[in-house]
């Protein structure tokens, strides 16, 4: 691994664009997670049978990314990744287990902290239980509204909630009873938020829960996709599990509508970057099939998979201020993230993140680009994946390379290691060398 480079682009961005630095100039900035939502789950991207108005909006008055990258192919790695602007070959939490940040881990909320924002969490976090090192509140975050655990944030009628260090019980959730919709509670907590920091400025951490299954009601009651009602799609000829998927998605856009009318009410639109993506690939759980809307496009694979399908997703930045309308095919993947805002805000990254900022593209400018992109998964045996330029390597279990050329073979069908096998071998070598041991995540060889 070397940071050598990535130092020089950061200090160059940093100079470049100094005025970014002056109080007056920082914009708001509200980064929305969903949970579980395929490339081709947005009408922007593809998708034909679920209606997504309001984030097809964002994307035509801003930046959609065709090649940007997950931090892995499940959820806590992917959310560590995003927050601490490293790769899972690197970063502290590679696998969902509940491993908590440290305090030296460097989160985007610090950044934002130490240029002077106000920051907030609302929704799913999965990166530290209750009084550990790794709660919001000790990660950089003045606010924090949500579920701790990931398994807990499964349930869409939860009994309880935390609002920053402090349980607060739902009592329409008592006793069986489904009258307060985690989703609708995180929305009105965005809203307030932006009502009381519109003085700015601001970073605001939106990780929707949905279209995430709920797994365990699934297997009680058959119905995984929780929702409140169907919504559009309530008299369609599909499954259950169909619709509320689809209804979900319909929520989440409708609600991010309202965020977006919220910023318009206030002045703060112009001077307001708003991201949006996905934590990995669409699942195929709680009664939803991913074939049925296409979820992941034109790539193969879905969640827990290094295929595209697993780890490319969604990514529109919409900043009326300073980015133009467009596409941007560069490959990037969430431990960008940070840099970028850094970037932005006029603050140096840590030297040891494996981010570089994206700023450039943003803003219309050449973008630096990454020699490869790495993800490592410890579930099912061992896995590694490279983007390296138009190829795509895949190896499972220190076994031989799988190589593809996503230029030609979106679909990773074809492998061409035998044909290219020096690719192949420097592909090798770069999953050798782009990782770290982890004592939480050691190399495991399944049979």
């Amino acid at each position: 691994m070397s940071h050598s480079p990535v130092h020089f682009v950061l200090l160059s961005g940093l100079v470049a664009i100094s005025a970014f630095a002056e109080p007056a100039a920082k914009p708001n900035v509200i980064f929305i997670l969903a949970d579980d939502l395929g490339y081709g789950s947005l009408g922007c991207y593809g998708q034909k049978k679920v209606a997504t108005p309001n984030l097809d909006r964002l994307a035509a008055e801003g930046l959609r990314f065709t090649d940007f990258y997950a931090g892995s192919t499940v959820c806590a790695p992917s959310r560590c990744s995003l927050m601490t602007g490293k790769h899972t070959g690197h970063c502290w939490v590679r696998g969902n287990e509940r491993i908590p940040l440290r305090p030296q881990d460097v989160t985007v909320a610090e950044i934002f902290k130490q240029a002077g924002y106000i920051t907030g969490l609302v929704g799913k976090w999965g990166l530290g239980e209750p009084d550990t090192t790794g709660i919001p509140n000790r990660q950089g975050f003045d606010y924090f509204f949500g579920y701790l655990n990931q398994r807990h944030a499964h349930d869409y009628y939860p009994t309880y909630l935390w609002r920053n260090q402090e349980r607060v019980e739902l009592e329409g959730n008592r006793d069986n009873q489904r009258r307060q919709y985690s989703h609708d509670l995180f929305t009105a907590e965005a809203l307030s938020f932006i009502e009381k920091n519109k003085s700015g400025p601001f970073f605001l951490y939106l990780a929707y829960t949905v279209p995430h299954a709920n797994n365990e009601r699934q297997q009680a009651e058959g119905m995984g996709m929780e929702v409140p009602d169907y919504g559009p799609y309530a008299d369609r000829d599909w499954t259950v599990g169909q619709k509320g998927h689809a209804a979900m998605i319909y929520r989440m856009d409708r609600d991010i509508g309202r965020v977006m009318a919220k910023l318009r009410e206030l002045g703060l639109d112009e001077n307001t970057l708003v991201m949006f993506s996905s934590d990995n690939g669409p699942h195929k759980e709680g009664g939803y099939d991913p074939e049925f809307f296409d979820s992941n496009g034109p790539f193969r694979g879905i969640k827990r998979d290094l295929t595209d399908g697993g780890i490319r997703v969604p990514m529109i930045a919409r900043w009326p201020a300073r980015i133009r309308p467009g596409v941007s095919n560069v490959p990037l993947a969430f431990w960008d993230v940070l840099p970028t805002f850094a970037a932005i805000v006029g603050v140096e990254p840590p030297a040891d993140i494996d981010g570089i900022s994206f700023l450039p593209a943003l803003l219309g400018q050449d973008q630096p680009k990454h020699e490869y992109l790495y993800w490592e998964f410890h579930e099912r045996g061992f896995a590694q994946g490279v983007r390296f330029g138009q190829y795509k390597g895949i190896r499972k279990n220190k076994g031989p390379i799988e190589l593809y050329d996503i230029s030609t073979d979106l679909g990773e069908q074809t492998d061409i290691a035998d044909r290219y096998p020096q690719v192949a071998a420097r592909i090798e070598r770069i999953m050798d060398e782009a990782r770290t041991d982890s004592e939480h995540w050691p190399v495991k060889i399944s049979k």
